[in-house]
C-alpha cells in the first residue's frame, strides 16, 4: 500500500501578517511551522503502516524552499519519502489552483492508494483542497474521519456528523480528511531526526508537473481575496447598581425590556 500525505507549512499563528493590496499571507519575517492539523493526517497514514510493514507514506508539500523544513521533520516521524513542489509561479495560488498543482503530483509521482489531508490549513482555513483533489483525481472522499484502520475491501473509517457517529468503508483510492480526533503523532527519535537530515529531498516545477504557468499562481486561481480589515467592534452596556428596592426594580424592568427585545 501507498499513502500520500498532505502538509502545508504554514506561519505561527502568533506572528502571521496579511498583506492589503494582495489579500495573501506575508511569509517572509514570519516563523513557519508545519499546519498542526496536517499532522493528524500523518498521524493516520503512519498508524496503517503500523498494520502493514511494507507499507510506504509518502510527504508532499508545495511552497518555498524553506518548506523542505517541514518535510524533513515529516521524515523524522515516520514517513518514508517526501516531495517538494517549488516554483514561483505558484505563488498565490487560491484553493482550486492549489488542489491542480498537488493532484498533478499526486498523479506523476503515484498513484497512490489512499492521500491523506488534516481538516484545512490555518492561515487559509476553507477546508476545501482535499475534497478539490478527490475530483480532480476523479476518486472518493471521506472528510472528518476521525480514526481509520484496514478493512476488507478498502478502509474503515469512522466519521464523526454533527448527530451521529458513521461507520465507513473506504474503497481505494480515495482522498481521506481526518479531524484531531485520530490522535497525536508523537515525538521524532534521534535515530529519525538523524536520519531525515541525510534524506534526500526531490524537488519538482510546476512545468515539470505538466502544467502551464497561467493555470496556477494569481493568474489561475478564480477565487481573490479583495478586500482584508480590521473589524471595529463597537458594544454599548448599561450598568444598574442595585442600593435598594427601587435600584432593583429598576433592574429586573430593563432585564425584562432587553429578553423581550424592547431595550435600546
Amino acid at each position: 500500500m501507498r499513502y500520500a500525505v498532505l502538509i502545508k507549512q504554514v506561519p505561527d499563528t502568533r506572528t502571521v501578517r496579511m498583506d492589503e493590496k494582495t489579500g495573501t499571507v506575508v511569509r517572509d519575517g514570519s516563523q513557519a511551522v508545519i499546519n498542526p492539523l496536517d499532522l493528524y493526517a500523518l498521524k493516520a497514514a503512519l498508524s496503517l503502516k503500523t498494520e502493514d510493514a511494507a507499507a510506504n507514506v509518502t510527504v508532499i508539500s508545495m511552497g518555498p524552499a524553506a518548506a523542505e523544513k517541514a518535510l524533513r521533520e515529516a521524515l523524522a516521524l515516520g514517513a518514508d519519502d517526501a516531495l517538494l513542489i517549488c516554483d514561483r509561479v505558484a505563488a498565490g495560488s487560491d484553493t482550486m489552483a492549489t488542489s491542480k498543482i498537488l493532484a498533478a503530483a499526486l498523479r506523476k509521482f503515484g498513484p497512490f492508494d489512499a492521500i491523506f489531508t488534516g481538516e484545512r490549513a490555518t492561515d487559509g482555513d476553507t477546508g476545501q483542497v482535499g475534497p478539490e483533489i478527490a475530483s480532480a483525481l476523479g476518486v472518493g472522499l471521506a472528510t472528518y474521519v476521525g480514526s481509520v484502520k484496514t478493512g476488507q475491501g478498502g478502509l474503515e473509517a469512522e466519521r464523526k456528523t454533527e448527530n451521529d457517529v458513521e461507520q465507513w468503508l473506504v474503497h481505494l483510492p480515495a482522498v481521506i480528511s481526518v479531524t484531531k480526533a485520530i490522535g497525536e503523532v508523537g515525538l521524532p527519535t534521534l535515530a529519525g531526526k538523524k536520519a531525515a537530515r541525510r534524506r534526500p529531498i526531490p524537488t519538482v516545477t510546476v512545468a515539470e508537473l505538466g502544467l502551464a504557468a497561467e493555470e496556477v499562481g494569481l493568474n489561475g486561481s478564480p477565487t481573490r481575496v479583495v478586500k482584508i480589515f480590521h473589524p471595529s467592534i463597537g458594544r454599548k452596556g448599561r450598568r444598574i447598581t442595585v442600593v435598594d428596592e427601587t435600584t432593583l426594580q429598576q433592574a429586573t424592568d430593563a432585564i425584562a425590556a432587553m429578553v423581550k427585545g424592547g431595550a435600546q
